[in-house]
């Protein structure tokens, strides 16, 4: 199993005037990014948010290509890309030049997100996310397995056979994740053969763990004629010295949770049928105390701990963990900090792990 470096870029308002500078702290993350490959780590995968109502980062396939010009080896991937808000072409044309830049190191992963207020601003209508959605990841693909290709649906037709220029360097394109926190989008990922990634109290929602759905979703991509599906999941995750800082790891993420809540679907009332899950979500999320985060949630503990909660991860068919460290105000130096240490004393007891690149990084 493998380990990737993970963040939303969290700065929502309830922080407070005493939040992260955006402009700061999105360089920052660049050079985690960097050091995240001279660690050892497999994947760097950073957001899409627009308008500083929880994350900064607007545009992730611009800081990608700026991280693979510091980069050698990082895998590189968005998650992930609201693609309601974007036109599938553009998503395509986008990714398969990161891919050409990088030297074939491209992801794409796609979902529809869960804020309105990311939509209205570009004309998007959150009521109808789901069927957009399917219909722009059937667009896409389409885009990527035929050249020319054309495509003829409700929301997006080509005028005529379209070839695309540049072809990525991954053949016949980089892998593609579909975000899941519903049943539909893993039949949709299932039904197009393409690969999913789940955040893990989703998971432990629709299944009862991520294990249980990664293999739910390994079936139902196998059933579907995908003989090859992988299965990823993020975790927030926080490796402690002592039980006391595993409980500020927890106050933190909490700190967090409770931070984003504005952005939410939280009115059963309004909230679209296809996304009234989340009412739900944001009401045990109101509810909850720090002690009530536990393995579905976050990987905190000491060592030993930490490495047993994601061996099930990997007995469980997991092919790889994205790993959101700096969630919660946690500051660029305490960031780094974690990182090194999960890489030192948690990643070698995984059967993947990329071979720290220390000399002649590129720059």
């Amino acid at each position: 199993m493998k380990f990737g470096y993970f963040t939303l870029t969290d700065n929502p308002p309830a922080y407070g005037p005493g939040r992260r500078d955006p402009n700061r702290f999105l360089l920052e993350v660049v050079e985690e990014c960097v050091e995240a490959e001279a660690m050892g780590y497999h994947s760097a995968w950073v957001p899409e948010h627009h308008f500083g109502r929880f994350g900064v980062l607007p545009s992730p396939t611009m800081m990608l290509t700026h991280i693979a010009n510091r980069t050698r080896t990082l895998k590189l991937g968005p998650a992930t890309v609201v693609l309601p808000i974007n036109h599938p072409l553009r998503m395509v044309e986008e990714f398969n030049l990161l891919d050409l830049l990088s030297d074939g190191r491209a992801v794409f992963s796609a979902g529809r997100g869960y804020d309105q207020g990311e939509y209205t601003p570009f004309g998007a209508s959150f009521e109808n996310s789901r069927a957009v959605f399917d219909e722009q990841m059937e667009y896409m693909m389409a885009a990527w397995r035929q050249s020319p290709f054309e495509f003829h649906g409700r929301y997006y037709s080509t005028p005529e056979p379209l070839t695309i220029v540049p072809r990525p360097v991954q053949r016949p394109h980089p892998e593609v994740y579909v975000a899941c926190f519903s049943k539909p989008s893993i039949e949709l990922a299932a039904r197009l053969r393409v690969h999913t990634i789940f955040a893990p109290f989703a998971a432990a929602m629709l299944f009862g763990s991520v294990q249980e759905a990664a293999r739910e979703s390994k079936r139902m991509a196998m059933e579907a004629g995908h003989p090859d599906p992988k299965v990823m999941c993020s975790y927030f995750v926080s490796v402690a010295h002592s039980p006391s800082e595993a409980d500020r790891a927890r106050e933190r993420l909490l700190h967090y949770l409770h931070s984003i809540l504005p952005v939410l679907p939280s009115d059963r009332s309004t909230a679209p049928p296809h996304i009234a899950y989340f009412v739900d979500i944001v009401e045990r999320l109101k509810a909850m105390k720090p002690s009530q985060l536990g393995d579905r949630s976050i990987v905190t503990g000491d060592v030993e701990h930490c490495i047993e909660v994601l061996k099930r991860c990997e007995e469980g068919g997991l092919s790889e963990v994205i790993l959101y460290f700096n969630f919660g105000e946690l500051s660029h130096r305490d960031t780094l900090a974690a990182m090194e240490r999960f890489a030192k004393e948690v990643m070698p007891h995984f059967a993947e792990k990329n071979e720290p690149v220390v000399a002649g990084r590129a720059s």
